[in-house]
Order: C-alpha cells, then sequence, then structure tokens
C-alpha cells in the first residue's frame, strides 16, 4: 500500500513538473555551445557521458563551449547541477545539447532547436522494452508499471532522439526494435566509455591496482553480478550474495585477490567477512567500472551486460549463472543463445567454475568469435567520431 501510494505521488509530481517546465523552457533561450550531460540520473561523471565531456574538456577544438555535468554530490573543478533541482531544468531548457545515456525526465520538453544524443550504456544481454515478451499488464520491475506504460515512456523518450549511440550492428537491430529507434538516427561507431579500454598504459594501470589496493603479483579476479528484476523493496533492487568466498580463497588459494562491485541500483548492505579479508575486496557500486575491467587478470559475471565491454580486452571471463533457470523463464529472456554464443562457459556450481579457473580452462575460439562479432568497432576513437557527427554543424 505504502508503494502504491508513492507511485501515485510521484505522478502528480511528474504532471505538474511538465507544466511547469514546459512555460519555463519556452521564455529561456537555447545558448549554442552549452552541453549538459546526464550519466545515470546524476550518480556521477561515469560511463559515455564521461568520456564526451572529458573529451571536450580537454581538447582546445571545444574551448568556447560550457560544459555542465548533472552530479547529485559535488565535484571540485566541475561546473555541475543537482539532478532534477531548478538548477537542473534551468540547464536542461537553455542547453543546446543534451548527452544523456539513460531515460530522461518525461516532463523535459525539447524544442526544435536543441540536439539530443541517446549513448545508452550498454551491448544488452536481456531484451529490453518492445522485445520482452511478457503479459502487458505484469509488472516485470520495481517501477510498479506494466509492461504497455514502460513501453509507451522509452516511446516517448526514443522520439525526441536526434541520435543514438550503437556500438555494433547486433546493438543498433535490438535498440531498433526495443525502442522504435529509426535507423537513420544510429551512430554506429562504439562506446566513446570504451575508448579508455583500448587506449589505457601500463603505468595508468599499476597506479589503480595500487589505488584499489590490490597486492604485486595477485591474479586479479573481479566478480561483477547485476540485480535481478523481481527482487525489490521500496528503496530498490536486492540481491542475495549466493557465493561462497572463503571456498573461493580455499580452492583458489593466496595466488588471486577477488574484486566484488554489486551493480549500483542494488541497495543490499554487503558485509566484509574477516575470514575472507585480504583475498575479498568490495568495490563500491559507483566506481568506475572501467578501472576495475583493466586491473582484472578475468572476469566473473552473470546477466550483466559488462561481459560485452570486457571482451574488448580478450581476456577469460567465467559466467556464474546459478539461477539461469529461473532467471530465462521468468524474466526477460535474452537476445542471445547463452549456451551458444557466450565468450565462456556458464557455470550453476561455484565448485566446479573455481576449479576450471585454477585449471585455467578457458574457450579462446569462442572468445575470437565474439569479438569479431560485438567488439569489432572498439579501435579507441569512438568519443571523436562522435562528436565529429554531433557538434559538426557548430564548430
Amino acid at each position: 500500500m505504502k508503494l502504491k501510494l508513492l507511485r501515485v505521488i510521484k505522478r502528480m509530481a511528474e504532471a505538474m513538473l511538465f507544466v511547469f517546465y514546459r512555460v519555463m523552457s519556452v521564455c529561456m533561450p537555447v545558448k549554442e555551445k552549452r552541453v549538459l550531460f546526464v550519466a545515470f540520473h546524476g550518480r556521477g561523471i561515469v560511463d559515455s557521458p564521461k568520456a564526451l565531456y572529458e573529451y571536450m574538456r580537454d581538447n582546445p577544438e571545444y574551448k568556447d563551449y560550457e560544459l555542465i555535468f548533472t552530479l547529485n554530490a559535488k565535484v571540485p573543478d566541475v561546473k555541475s547541477v543537482k539532478y532534477r533541482s531548478f538548477a537542473f531544468l534551468k540547464a536542461a531548457a537553455t542547453s543546446k545539447y543534451w548527452f544523456f545515456n539513460c531515460k530522461m525526465p518525461a516532463f523535459l520538453y525539447k524544442k526544435p532547436n536543441q540536439v539530443y544524443l541517446q549513448t545508452w550504456h550498454g551491448t544488452p544481454l536481456k531484451r529490453l522494452g518492445h522485445d520482452i515478451v511478457v503479459d502487458k499488464e505484469q509488472k516485470i520491475s520495481r517501477s510498479g508499471l506494466s509492461q504497455d506504460k514502460r513501453n509507451k515512456a522509452y516511446d516517448d523518450d526514443a522520439r525526441k532522439y536526434d541520435y543514438m549511440i550503437s556500438p555494433n550492428a547486433f546493438s543498433t537491430g535490438c535498440f531498433e526494435s526495443a525502442f522504435g529507434v529509426p535507423r537513420d538516427k544510429f551512430i554506429e561507431t562504439g562506446y566513446p566509455r570504451n575508448d579508455y579500454l583500448t587506449n589505457v598504459s601500463a603505468e595508468e594501470i599499476i597506479a589503480l591496482k595500487k589505488k584499489f589496493g590490490v597486492p604485486e603479483g595477485k591474479k586479479v579476479i573481479f566478480y561483477a553480478p547485476t540485480f535481478r528484476d523481481n527482487a525489490y523493496n521500496t528503496a530498490g533492487y536486492t540481491f542475495k550474495l549466493a557465493v561462497d568466498f572463503a571456498k573461493w580463497k580455499e580452492v583458489l588459494g593466496d595466488e588471486y585477490v577477488v574484486l566484488f562491485k554489486p551493480h549500483y541500483l542494488i541497495v543490499t548492505d554487503f558485509k566484509e567477512d574477516e575470514t575472507t579479508a585480504g583475498f575479498v575486496k568490495f568495490i563500491d557500486a559507483n566506481a568506475d567500472i572501467n578501472e576495475l575491467y583493466v586491473i582484472a587478470d578475468m572476469l566473473i559475471t552473470d546477466y550483466s551486460s559488462v561481459f560485452f565491454d570486457y571482451a574488448i580486452l580478450n581476456r577469460p571471463m567465467y559466467f556464474y549463472m546459478y539461477d539461469i533457470d529461473e532467471y530465462e523463464g521468468m524474466l526477460r529472456g535474452f537476445y542471445l543463445d547463452v549456451y551458444r554464443d557466450l565468450p565462456g562457459r556458464i557455470y550453476k556450481d561455484e565448485e566446479t567454475m573455481l576449479k576450471a579457473i585454477k585449471r585455467g580452462e578457458f574457450d579462446t575460439e569462442a572468445m575470437a568469435l565474439f569479438r569479431e562479432r560485438f567488439t569489432y568497432l572498439e579501435d579507441g576513437k569512438a568519443t571523436k567520431r562522435v562528436l565529429d557527427i554531433v557538434l559538426g554543424n557548430n564548430k
């Protein structure tokens, strides 16, 4: 009952904001060289908006542009506005360019002379939007919206797109069918956020290992599970950690260290165990995942799209899908045949997986085929290509 009331209040507030913003927006002129960046609704300077922002900030070619990042916490030397604040509304109303990696608030009215670039945030494994096959009234997430209403929200947002970034032809097809985005709006060029994975130096990797406290000579395992759509409460998505890190330590030994980073939408409070101290390092959910990719010797994940990006590094990965029967049958479903197309083996039992890691078992042929299909555009130059296209007429 409490959750239902909160949803009603939220929808009423959205309706009021729509009217207020529309009036305010009409009264405020657009500044031709102002850019508003939004990553995950203000969570931080991350993902492709980060790559685009830093390239513009550091490149003399864009020295005349005013760059505003949407941040829920202040960052030194960064001009920012808090998400949904009055300053955010003013920045949105007056910025020529909107660079979002997530769905924008429904109340934002895009004027004809504004440009909306949707960067999105990953090659999709799980079905999205109109591609999710469930009963029309079935609620598949904590938003409380039926599938029809969720689709309408995405449709309304997609109609505002001037451009959408796609990292590969596979993603273009998925986004086209999921969100109804016309083919001519895609910039199929790789993700700006992934340029870092190609361009990072050996010196930077050494510095990052020190930053995260990784002892010299250890093999680094990055464990990055995702949330489950049907596990949530009023605060966010919950997640039961279905691993026994003590067993991991027993099987793998002192040769390894594990970096565990939960998905940023997960609200479960994970507690460190003294018995695995030094073997498992709990990483803040808001940490820059690219930094963890480049220091990891291997990846363990489940249904997260992180493995598409990690494949750029051409390193081993393992899929711990202990609940795959439930996940595949009851939730969103997949775009890929996970038993055939993944660049690594699926494990339901963690001990079997750990022994495979210890023995160094990994299918290099499957990885090569996967990279040909999904990472062929990731050459470290996507950021420049995107900005040349989106800002080309204003340079």
